[in-house]
């Protein structure tokens, strides 16, 4: 009988293993390029949530969670593609979570992500384009679309009671998408646009973009690029010369390294970037301290939310596969269910594999609507003292 007993057990521990799967997921960001000093925070957001899933030991019966980052560069879609392939044949990876720049993350989803038939979550690409069906199922984002930012930009403006705005934007599908959102919003309000004018990212002198934008006039320039490229050297020109002494900052635009390069000439500048005052943003800022990063840095709550949504589609799927998981994505993320925030995946799993419902709210209050993308929560600032200083959420 002992001999009966202890076959039976080791024949359902043979069960119980045969049924785990293990996972990959690839992280694609630009380490290197115009956001390199706000992509590290949101890898280690993304890895925060693999690892929350991977210690809990209830993915999929116990299967493993692991993670591997690829450089996307923001701004070079070879670059990225090339780096998404590698991803995807040789480290055999079940999802993307990215990329983060709307230009690449466009690239990697037709040329590598559809054609292998992996999913991919992004928590940064918002461009309008994006919100295309035309993605094979394959395809959803944390973040909002611009179309949603020009409105909250028309809407922060002309509260602050400004009349007349000029636009520069990076020349690229995340700079013209969120500009032509921002000008045709604040014209419905009665605002005038002076000038919407692209700058090209990596040049040393935008002097004669500047005096292009000053001839045009207006109270504010709303720059529309990257706080680590031509946005910044787009700011640094206007001061110079006394073109404009006070910016609007959209999300490209946020971050301690704009206020470090520059200084003074910050303060009293104001701008958005994605984000909530909800309990799960509290929740994942005592995890992101913990765990050494900084939370409030760009689109970290949104690069968690994409990993933990992957990781539980997968549990809802019951498998690793993107033509799986990925129809399992807005269940999820939306009602009914019980909410779930940052720190409760391991209880998230073991209801979704009891057969329970969940609604994923996560650190960005996430609620899934179109096509797969967030409907958006905003949080704006002003430039105090040398600091991003929050005035309040929309």
């Amino acid at each position: 009988m002992k001999k009966l007993l202890l076959a039976t057990a080791a024949s359902a521990l043979m069960v119980g293993a045969a049924s785990a799967e293990d996972a990959k997921i690839g992280i694609i960001l630009g380490f290197t390029g115009p956001l390199e000093t706000i992509t590290p925070n949101m890898a280690a957001s993304a890895e925060l949530a693999i690892k929350e899933v991977d210690a809990s030991g209830k993915f999929l019966g116990g299967g493993k969670v692991t993670s591997e980052r690829a450089d996307s560069t923001c701004v070079d879609a070879a670059a990225a593609t090339a780096a998404a392939e590698r991803l995807v044949t040789a480290s055999k990876v079940n999802a993307i979570m990215g990329a983060d720049c709307s230009g690449v993350t466009g690239s990697v989803l037709k040329t590598v992500a559809m054609p292998n038939g992996v999913g991919m979550i992004s928590p940064s690409a918002t461009s309008p384009g994006l919100s295309s069906p035309d993605d094979g199922g394959m395809f959803f984002r944390t973040a909002p679309s611009d179309a949603r930012q020009g409105e909250v930009i028309a809407d922060v403006l002309s509260e602050r009671g400004v009349k007349s705005i000029a636009i520069s934007y990076t020349n690229n599908d995340y700079g013209k998408g969120l500009s032509d959102s921002i000008a045709a919003a604040f014209a419905a309000k009665g605002g005038t646009v002076t000038a919407n004018t692209s700058h090209e990212d990596g040049k040393a002198d935008y002097s004669a973009e500047v005096a292009t934008l000053a001839a045009a006039g207006g109270e504010v320039l709303v720059v529309a690029g990257y706080v680590d490229q031509g946005g910044k050297g787009v700011i640094q020109a206007s001061l110079d010369s006394g073109a404009f002494s006070k910016f609007y900052l959209p999300d490209g635009m946020y971050g301690d390294s704009l206020i470090a390069a520059i200084g003074e000439g910050m303060n009293g500048s104001f701008g958005d970037i994605p984000g909530t005052d909800s309990e799960g943003a509290g929740k994942f800022a005592e995890l992101a301290k913990a765990a050494g990063f900084d939370p409030t840095s760009s689109y970290t709550g949104e690069s968690y939310d994409a990993a933990a949504l992957i990781l539980l589609a997968m549990e809802a799927a019951k498998s690793t596969n993107s033509k799986d998981w990925t129809t399992k994505v807005m269940d999820v993320a939306n009602a009914p269910g019980e909410k779930i925030y940052p720190g409760e995946l391991g209880k998230a799993l073991e209801m979704i594999a009891a057969g329970q419902d969940v609604d994923y709210v996560g650190a960005t209050a996430v609620e899934m609507v179109g096509n797969g993308e967030s409907a958006g929560n905003y949080r704006e600032y002003t430039i105090t003292d040398g600091k991003f200083v929050t005035d309040k959420f929309r």
